[in-house]
């Protein structure tokens, strides 16, 4: 080698074999830049946030998303906000920070969520509604129990209650709400209005939402509507179980837990709520399947992060039609989501056996033996 030749950064030559080599190396590079093959090559990192646990049903929700989110590979952040949306916002933006590359939510706040999802989507993160719609603000896709038949439900046992038990369709009605302007507690309340208005025998004399959906402050309007009316309120309809169980706590202490008396519906079947329906004192409980909803949510998170060119409404509509669920684009004041549904189902004293526990539910000594669900 002349060592007066001076170096050379020019193009260099290669052998045959090494131009193969290192063009089959340039393809494999350029094939795991995409978007797909990096979703492909990278851990599937979901978060699953909850408004709250304080309800029965919430343990259930944890653990079948849970488990169905890691039998299909992925890990999952979970957290749940106390029904603060504050506290929401800082658990939501911690998962991001973590590395959740889709985030299912269920909104503390259904009004004002539409931050978080702006906050997600800016990041390229995708967000799964849970169980309650965002309203007036963006949304990726949405898995929810149909919220509108749990109040159609309830409306219509009411007016069979009144022909059985009253002989007419005649009566005072106390509508028990959720926390103030969430969009499920709307929902569920428009199917028992929508009924209100079929019946002008039935009067409305409470329309009331409840901050947290608290059971204690459901007892405090109950007791309320009974001193004001004289012990002569004839039906509550309750959004949830939570808010049934106060009502009924109410009815307790004058003695008118008794679904022959006083017509209640709660929705969510807590394990008390069914107890109450074996005793008699609940008159009718909407059961929301947890595991489909879960299930479906899940699959649907993993779905998006795997393949995240994939159109919305094509996964949506392909993940509904996979357990034959209701598709709809819904629209929620600002845009049309994407919606997968998941059924409900009405239970009374007389089909709790084959409801819940022909289907391995609950127990019957869960149900009528007085032990706890796990």
């Amino acid at each position: 080698m002349n060592l007066s030749t001076p170096l050379s950064f020019g193009k260099p030559t290669f052998s045959a074999p090494l131009r193969i080599l290192g063009s089959f190396l340039l393809a494999f590079a350029a094939l795991f830049s995409s978007p797909a093959a990096r979703a492909e090559g990278q851990s599937v990192k979901i978060g699953f946030l909850l408004k709250t646990m304080q309800e029965e049903r919430y343990q259930t929700d944890k653990a079948e998303f849970i488990q169905h989110a890691e039998s299909l590979g992925a890990t999952v952040l979970f957290d749940s906000s106390g029904n603060n949306e504050l506290t929401q916002l800082q658990q939501f933006e911690k998962m991001l920070d973590d590395g959740a590359r889709a985030i299912v939510l269920q909104p503390a706040n259904t009004g004002t969520a539409g931050a978080l999802v702006r906050l997600a989507n800016a990041k390229g993160v995708k967000v799964v509604g849970y169980d309650a719609m965002v309203v007036n603000g963006p949304l990726d896709i949405m898995v929810m129990q149909d919220s509108w038949a749990v109040g159609r439900l309830q409306g219509d046992a009411m007016v069979r209650w009144f022909q059985q038990q009253r002989g007419k369709v005649e009566g005072k009605v106390a509508l028990i709400m959720g926390q103030p302007g969430d969009s499920n507690a709307e929902a569920m309340s428009q199917g028992v209005l929508n009924t209100l208005q079929q019946n002008p025998g039935l009067r409305l004399i409470a329309q009331i939402s409840h901050v947290d959906w608290s059971p204690d402050r459901s007892a405090e309007t109950a007791s309320n509507l009974l001193v004001k009316h004289k012990n002569g309120v004839d039906a509550f309809i309750c959004n949830n179980s939570g808010l049934a169980s106060g009502v009924i706590a109410a009815l307790d202490l004058e003695n008118l837990a008794d679904a022959n008396k006083v017509f209640v519906a709660g929705a969510d079947a807590d394990l008390k709520n069914i107890r109450y329906l074996a005793q008699g004192k609940q008159a009718v409980e909407v059961w929301k399947p947890i595991k489909p909803l879960a299930h479906k949510a899940a699959e649907i998170a993993v779905e998006i992060v795997k393949n995240p060119d994939a159109p919305l409404e094509r996964l949506a509509r392909e993940a509904a039609a996979r357990d034959g669920l209701r598709f709809a684009m819904t629209d929620n004041g600002f845009a049309k989501i994407p919606t997968v549904i998941t059924p409900v189902v009405l239970i009374g004293k007389d089909t709790v056996d084959s409801a819940l526990i022909a289907e391995k539910i609950l127990s019957r000594e869960q149900v009528y033996g007085g032990k706890e669900a796990r």
